[in-house]
Protein backbone atom coordinates (compact mmCIF):
# COMPACT_ATOMS: atom_id res chain seq x y z
CA UNK A 1 0.00 0.00 0.00
CA UNK A 2 1.37 3.42 -0.89
CA UNK A 3 1.92 6.04 1.76
CA UNK A 4 -0.58 8.87 2.14
CA UNK A 5 0.94 12.05 0.71
CA UNK A 6 -0.89 14.22 3.27
CA UNK A 7 0.35 12.07 6.16
CA UNK A 8 3.85 12.50 4.72
CA UNK A 9 3.31 16.28 4.63
CA UNK A 10 2.11 16.27 8.27
CA UNK A 11 5.20 14.25 9.24
CA UNK A 12 7.44 16.78 7.47
CA UNK A 13 8.79 14.26 4.94
CA UNK A 14 7.21 16.12 2.01
CA UNK A 15 7.46 19.91 1.95
CA UNK A 16 4.45 22.20 1.67
CA UNK A 17 3.70 25.89 1.87
CA UNK A 18 2.10 26.04 5.31
CA UNK A 19 -0.58 28.61 6.03
CA UNK A 20 -1.76 27.56 9.49
CA UNK A 21 -1.18 24.76 11.95
CA UNK A 22 -2.37 23.68 15.38
CA UNK A 23 -2.29 20.36 17.25
CA UNK A 24 -5.06 18.77 15.15
CA UNK A 25 -5.15 20.62 11.81
CA UNK A 26 -2.77 21.71 9.06
CA UNK A 27 -3.55 24.17 6.25
CA UNK A 28 -1.30 24.61 3.23
CA UNK A 29 -1.39 25.81 -0.37
CA UNK A 30 -2.52 23.20 -2.90
CA UNK A 31 0.33 22.18 -5.24
CA UNK A 32 -2.19 21.88 -8.10
CA UNK A 33 -4.29 24.98 -7.51
CA UNK A 34 -7.47 25.94 -9.34
CA UNK A 35 -6.81 29.57 -8.42
CA UNK A 36 -4.17 31.64 -6.65
CA UNK A 37 -4.37 30.97 -2.92
CA UNK A 38 -6.15 27.59 -3.27
CA UNK A 39 -5.70 26.19 0.23
CA UNK A 40 -6.22 22.73 1.71
CA UNK A 41 -7.23 22.20 5.34
CA UNK A 42 -6.64 18.69 6.69
CA UNK A 43 -6.84 16.88 10.01
CA UNK A 44 -3.34 15.77 10.98
CA UNK A 45 -4.65 12.31 11.82
CA UNK A 46 -5.58 10.15 8.84
CA UNK A 47 -9.27 9.80 8.01
CA UNK A 48 -10.28 8.84 4.47
CA UNK A 49 -13.68 10.52 4.40
CA UNK A 50 -15.64 13.18 6.20
CA UNK A 51 -17.97 10.59 7.77
CA UNK A 52 -14.97 8.67 9.17
CA UNK A 53 -13.66 11.71 11.04
CA UNK A 54 -14.62 12.04 14.74
CA UNK A 55 -16.97 14.95 15.42
CA UNK A 56 -14.49 16.83 17.60
CA UNK A 57 -11.75 16.67 14.92
CA UNK A 58 -14.22 17.62 12.20
CA UNK A 59 -15.31 20.57 14.33
CA UNK A 60 -11.68 21.74 14.55
CA UNK A 61 -11.28 21.41 10.78
CA UNK A 62 -14.46 23.48 10.29
CA UNK A 63 -13.24 26.07 12.78
CA UNK A 64 -9.97 26.48 10.87
CA UNK A 65 -11.75 26.65 7.51
CA UNK A 66 -13.96 29.41 8.91
CA UNK A 67 -10.97 31.28 10.28
CA UNK A 68 -8.94 31.05 7.05
CA UNK A 69 -11.48 31.43 4.24
CA UNK A 70 -11.75 35.21 4.17
CA UNK A 71 -8.04 35.96 4.78
CA UNK A 72 -7.11 33.54 1.97
CA UNK A 73 -9.56 35.24 -0.41
CA UNK A 74 -8.50 38.76 0.62
CA UNK A 75 -4.79 37.92 0.25
CA UNK A 76 -5.25 37.23 -3.46
CA UNK A 77 -7.83 39.95 -4.15
CA UNK A 78 -10.66 37.45 -4.68
CA UNK A 79 -14.32 38.46 -4.83
CA UNK A 80 -15.44 35.30 -3.02
CA UNK A 81 -14.49 31.69 -2.34
CA UNK A 82 -15.75 28.12 -2.57
CA UNK A 83 -15.39 25.63 0.28
CA UNK A 84 -15.70 21.98 -0.63
CA UNK A 85 -14.62 18.48 0.25
CA UNK A 86 -14.58 15.64 -2.27
CA UNK A 87 -15.30 12.28 -0.63
CA UNK A 88 -14.45 9.10 -2.60
CA UNK A 89 -13.05 8.88 -6.10
CA UNK A 90 -16.53 9.12 -7.63
CA UNK A 91 -16.76 12.61 -6.09
CA UNK A 92 -13.33 13.65 -7.36
CA UNK A 93 -11.23 12.79 -4.29
CA UNK A 94 -7.67 12.17 -5.48
CA UNK A 95 -5.84 11.97 -2.13
CA UNK A 96 -7.61 9.54 0.19
CA UNK A 97 -7.13 11.71 3.29
CA UNK A 98 -9.96 14.01 4.33
CA UNK A 99 -9.32 17.54 3.10
CA UNK A 100 -11.31 20.71 2.63
CA UNK A 101 -10.55 23.07 -0.24
CA UNK A 102 -10.74 26.84 0.12
CA UNK A 103 -10.79 28.10 -3.46
CA UNK A 104 -10.57 31.88 -3.93
CA UNK A 105 -12.78 33.13 -6.76
CA UNK A 106 -12.85 36.20 -8.95
CA UNK A 107 -15.89 37.30 -10.92
CA UNK A 108 -15.79 35.83 -14.41
CA UNK A 109 -12.94 33.38 -13.66
CA UNK A 110 -14.80 30.46 -15.31
CA UNK A 111 -13.99 28.15 -12.40
CA UNK A 112 -17.08 26.00 -11.78
CA UNK A 113 -18.88 28.03 -14.43
CA UNK A 114 -21.74 25.56 -14.68
CA UNK A 115 -23.72 24.05 -11.81
CA UNK A 116 -25.52 20.98 -13.21
CA UNK A 117 -28.80 21.52 -11.35
CA UNK A 118 -32.04 19.77 -12.27
CA UNK A 119 -35.63 19.45 -11.00
CA UNK A 120 -36.92 16.31 -9.27
CA UNK A 121 -39.93 14.69 -10.88
CA UNK A 122 -43.01 14.62 -8.62
CA UNK A 123 -42.54 12.34 -5.60
CA UNK A 124 -38.84 11.61 -6.11
CA UNK A 125 -37.53 14.16 -3.55
CA UNK A 126 -39.87 12.75 -0.91
CA UNK A 127 -38.79 9.18 -1.74
CA UNK A 128 -35.11 10.06 -1.43
CA UNK A 129 -35.71 11.97 1.81
CA UNK A 130 -37.46 8.92 3.28
CA UNK A 131 -34.53 6.65 2.35
CA UNK A 132 -32.09 9.07 3.98
CA UNK A 133 -34.21 9.18 7.16
CA UNK A 134 -34.24 5.38 7.27
CA UNK A 135 -30.43 5.32 7.03
CA UNK A 136 -30.21 7.89 9.84
CA UNK A 137 -32.38 5.69 12.08
CA UNK A 138 -29.87 2.79 11.88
Amino acid sequence: MSKCVFCEIVAGRIPCTRIYENDEVLAFLDVGPISDGHTLVIPKAHYNRLHHCPAEVLAEVAKVVGRLANPVAEAVGADGYNVLSNNAPAAGQVVEHLHVHIIPRKSGDDVFNRWPAFKYPPGKAESIAEKIKQKLAK
